[in-house]
């Protein structure tokens, strides 16, 4: 079978461990083991009618309640299936310039994209030292008016948080500047580094946001820009009319007002992470970088690859190798944060080997 370019292909880690599928401890997918909140539930039964109707293709409630809990009018957001849907529509304008940025390492979808509509890629480098990272973004050149820029913050898979003020020089720089905040719900509201407060003052600027992986629904495949409306109207009339089903739309006005799933995720995610952070730092052979999301990117002298295959064969634990990030190859392994046990586990089944 052949290897995976993402996390989650647990029937790929089954195969591997020669073990049922319910047996894995799943670190490779960045995925919030909180969830999902209780009132997915309930919005899956009660929405099992709306399967014999086509959805709304307008999406009107579930804009609403993205505006809501935004404070943007509902045009200023387009639902799609899962952001991945949402980089197709992303890659065919980036296409329309001659030359577009993007910060790697880097998410392979956005490759995947860029490729398919024949964008002309210049990669930008973050530059790696044992204990911390630098970043080439704020040497980019600055008058390149008529190029894009496209990276996502916090930044997969090092989990650099890139600021307000970092980013805001490029929208008055670039003719188009994506940001991919698909981990930034889970940074506390006095922390996140968001662009959505000012995304109504630059027609430039696009912010793709994910609801898969906070609130763990990543079956229903749902995510959504914000952008200029008349941006967001040509992309709509470019996909498919129904690209959202209806549980999905049904799912994300619900888990969008969970205030106290919102605020449990926070509470858990911080000392958990830094307690996990300590214990890899504990160990021989490894250097683990600080992170702002709910993953960390780890350096390991053995090849990550080796390593996997071991925590899969003898531990039943999958960890996500880097080698679909070609800057980071096979010395470098990505892992969620998961349950205080959990982490426990992994930390123990790596002190065996190493």
């Amino acid at each position: 079978m052949k290897r995976p370019h993402h996390g989650g292909n647990l029937d790929w880690a089954a195969k591997l461990a020669n073990c049922p599928l319910n047996s894995l401890v799943d670190f490779s997918a960045s995925l919030n083991p909180l969830g999902p909140p209780e009132g997915v539930h309930t919005a899956i039964k009660t929405g099992l009618d709306s399967l014999t109707t086509y959805p709304d293709p307008a999406y009107g409630q579930l804009k609403d309640a993205l505006g809501q809990w935004h404070h943007l009018p509902a045009h200023w957001i387009l639902p799609g299936n899962g952001a991945a849907e949402l980089l197709t529509w992303m890659a065919w304008e980036f296409a329309q310039y001659p030359i577009t940025y993007v910060v790697t390492p880097a998410f392979g979808d956005y490759h995947r994209a860029l490729r398919t509509f024949r964008a002309q890629v210049q990669p930008c480098h973050l530059y790696y030292t044992p204990d911390t990272l630098s970043c080439a973004v704020e040497n980019l050149e600055k008058s390149l008016n008529n190029a894009g820029i496209l990276l996502n913050n916090p930044h997969n898979p090092t989990g650099k948080l890139f600021t307000q003020k970092q980013l805001s020089a490029f929208l008055k720089t670039y003719a188009l500047v994506v940001v991919d905040e698909a981990f930034m719900d889970f940074l506390p509201p006095h922390q996140q580094q968001s662009l959505i407060p000012v995304v109504q003052d630059y027609p430039n600027l696009v912010i793709l946001r994910s609801l898969t992986k906070f609130y763990r629904i990543p079956g229903l495949r749902l995510g959504y820009a914000i952008s200029n409306p008349e941006r967001l109207l040509k992309w709509q009339n470019l996909r498919d009319p129904w690209p959202v089903n209806s549980l999905a739309a049904k799912v994300g006005e619900i888990v969008i007002q969970d205030r106290a799933f919102q605020q449990k995720t926070w509470d858990w995610l911080i000392p958990t992470r830094e307690r996990l952070l300590t214990g890899l730092k504990a160990l021989p052979s490894l250097i683990p970088y600080q992170g702002s999301a709910n993953f960390l990117l780890v350096k390991t002298e053995e090849s990550s690859v080796v390593l996997q295959e071991k925590l899969l064969k003898n531990y039943q634990i999958l960890i996500r190798d880097c080698l679909s990030f070609p800057e980071l190859g096979d010395r470098f392994f990505r892992i969620a944060v998961r349950t205080e046990e959990e982490n426990q586990r992994l930390l123990n089944a790596l002190a065996e080997i190493l």
